[in-house]
């Protein structure tokens, strides 16, 4: 359920409905748990998930409070440690961007197991994939990375992996 005006509208707390729209880093926790089913594929897909709106398409998150819910978006902060690697999927349905913020990201656009251009982001960088666009990421520095991720609807479909995707196959269970 997206965020309501109800509140707003209807005259109630302000001070309280102010406190409704805040998602505060002190409440934040990396959810290294999200995505762990991807390391079968290996150890280099361990990274950590930082909720603020939405769940994005990791999983189901309706259970956890501090979520700001979505209403058109949703935006998290994805920690990759050195080596750590996002692998090739495809959002068919919605776009999404990577905004760095601390470290550098190297980002790959797939066409298919043998044409890929990469392009390393760093800080206060970004990179908008369109739907259907197949994407990477790698942290290739000696650092933590951490960065922003937009996903332009409230709730986007699982993404799928290509065959040629380490993760081509892998379950959730």
């Amino acid at each position: 359920m997206p965020l309501t005006t109800d509140a707003y509208d209807d005259g109630g707390d302000l001070a309280a409905y102010t406190d409704s729209l805040i998602a505060s880093k002190a409440s934040r926790e990396p959810d290294w748990g999200t995505l762990s089913f991807q390391e079968k594929a290996g150890p280099q897909y361990k990274r950590a998930q930082i909720r603020y709106v939405g769940s994005g398409a990791t999983g189901n998150h309706d259970d956890d409070g501090r979520i700001l819910p979505s209403g058109g978006f949703t935006f998290s902060n994805m920690l990759l440690p050195p080596g750590a690697e996002g692998p090739a999927h495809t959002h068919h349905d919605v776009e999404e961007a990577f905004f760095v913020l601390e470290g550098e990201v190297r980002v790959g656009v797939h066409r298919g197991p043998d044409e890929a251009e990469y392009r390393t982001l760093g800080y206060r960088d970004m990179i908008v994939v369109p739907a259907g666009v197949t994407r990477s990421l790698k942290n290739e520095g000696d650092t933590d990375a951490l960065f922003c991720v937009i996903i332009g609807t409230r709730k986007p479909q699982v993404p799928t992996y290509p065959e040629y995707s380490p993760l081509y196959g892998v379950t959730r269970d």
